[in-house]
């Protein structure tokens, strides 16, 4: 049998074996205290390790966009340049996923899932397709390799400590590896918990015993990135977006805004899904040539959008995480044409992206919503502010698959100044595209593959280890 997901292992009450402990009786045991001391023993090397990955990510954007053109003798950037270096991705990617052990992570296009604990065996792939995913330029974000990554090192360290640990302790330690890991993504334990909680869908009585060791290698490795940042001077991680327009209390107009936008972002979002789906089953059978195709597509629509506007490609790559902040400061400098344009390029860019690369759903979602409410604030009734956070909100809840209070909290992360102002129509947003998306969940993907090998449906993710 392979590992137990945390959904299989904590049971609500109704559905607890009998004879196993209470809630209050496993948080009175000796064995949940070592529990807790280990949960915040494994935050400090998960902070440590998540830090360096996130830097190491940085730093390899800037030197395959920015300096290796310069090296090389060019004056800057040209247009034409993230067609081969997100091709050389893709191939990478193919090679990770061709005679690496494991699957790479997460098929991205499934939206955030929390599944079973990543082997160490399989680490080095997760963490070999996720690096060539975000440094040369797909449109994924970092936040499920690191969960990986964080969940397999905790159980790791777990198994170390102890080698016969029980299976429902190292599924609560790799809890415990992958809040760590998230939250120093976010800057926030409570919305790695959040995520994470929504995710694996864990509920009843056991919510706050399984959660406690996880806040606590959160909070521990949350100190650890802020010592990091004085100790290397690479600087901190940062959602909240600064200097964003003054919003006043929401006004009747903007709610019915809310709705216009969450149905637009189910469309919206459903689209991309159901694009990446239909690309997979090309993809997972020629997966050493498909990947560096994909990573071609993904450079040209980058060079495209840079060749028909002033703006650089790397609005079309990347996440948008760090390309965000810019985007909603100086949204003056953009017109309605230019970002329409954005969103077509970076839509199509992200939905190739889930089909073929390995990493997280979540920001490339989040820029795309932010685009179009700047797109959509030109249009009366709808302050800019607004239709960022609506947009934002609406188009995270979709792609992540269906996390709607993470996706409110993550939204009011990034526009913390006019929180207590967005909240209500933010709310609206993301649960009209919530239902949205979910009424047209049908059409989002096609039907599964016919049965093979023996009356059993190929799996996409391993279908290139019979078909290089």
């Amino acid at each position: 049998m392979g590992t137990p997901t945390p959904r299989t292992v904590v049971a609500s009450p109704s559905s607890t074996a009998a004879g196993s402990p209470t809630p209050m009786e496993l948080l009175r045991s000796r064995g949940y205290i070592a529990l807790l001391i280990l949960g915040a023993a494994v935050g400090v090397p998960v902070a440590i390790v998540a830090y360096f990955y996130l830097e190491a990510v940085s730093k390899a954007q800037r030197f395959f966009l920015t300096d290796l053109p310069h090296d090389l003798g060019f004056a800057g950037t040209p247009v034409w340049w993230p067609i081969p270096m997100v091709a050389v991705g893709g191939l990478l990617v193919g090679l990770s996923l061709r005679y690496l052990p494991g699957t790479g992570g997460h098929n991205p296009a499934e939206g955030f899932v929390a599944g079973p604990t990543v082997s160490a065996r399989d680490m080095p792939g997760v963490a070999a397709a996720s690096l060539a995913t975000l440094a040369f330029g797909a449109v994924l974000g970092p936040e499920a390799p690191l969960v990986l990554i964080g969940s397999g090192l905790a159980v790791l360290i777990a198994r170390l400590v102890k080698r016969d640990a029980p299976a429902k302790a190292l599924v609560i330690v790799g809890a415990a590896g992958s809040f760590a890991a998230i939250s120093t993504l976010l800057i926030s334990p409570l919305a790695g918990a959040f995520l994470l909680l929504e995710a694996v869908g864990v509920g009843g009585s056991m919510v706050s015993v399984v959660l406690a060791p996880g806040l606590l290698a959160a909070g521990i490795g949350a100190l650890i990135f802020v010592g990091l940042n004085h100790i290397t001077g690479f600087g901190t991680f940062s959602l909240a977006v600064p200097n964003i327009p003054v919003l006043g209390t929401p006004t009747v107009g903007e709610f019915g805004w809310a709705i216009a936008i969450g149905l637009a972002a189910g469309v919206l979002g459903t689209a991309i899904r159901r694009l990446a789906f239909q690309i997979q089953p090309y993809v997972s059978r020629r997966t050493l040539l498909a990947t560096p195709v994909a990573g071609l597509v993904v450079g040209g629509l980058a060079a495209l959008f840079a060749a028909v506007t002033d703006k650089g490609p790397e609005q079309v790559l990347f996440s948008g995480q760090t390309a965000l902040p810019p985007l909603i400061q100086q949204a003056g400098a953009w017109s309605v044409g230019e970002l329409l344009l954005l969103v077509a390029c970076k839509s199509l860019a992200y939905s190739v992206s889930l089909s073929s690369f390995r990493g997280g759903p979540t920001f490339p979602g989040m820029f795309i919503g932010a685009a179009g409410g700047l797109a959509l604030s030109h249009l009366a009734g709808l302050p800019l502010t607004a239709g960022v956070g609506m947009g934002v909100g609406a188009m995270t809840v979709v792609m992540l698959g269906g996390l709607p209070l993470t996706a409110v909290l993550l939204t009011l992360l990034f526009l913390q100044a006019e929180a207590v102002n967005l909240i209500s129509v933010v709310i609206v947003a993301v649960v009209v595209a919530w239902v949205t998306a979910a009424r047209l969940s049908p059409w989002s993907r096609p039907r599964p593959p016919a049965a093979t090998h023996g009356g059993r449906a190929a799996d996409p993710s391993t279908a290139d280890r019979h078909n290089p």
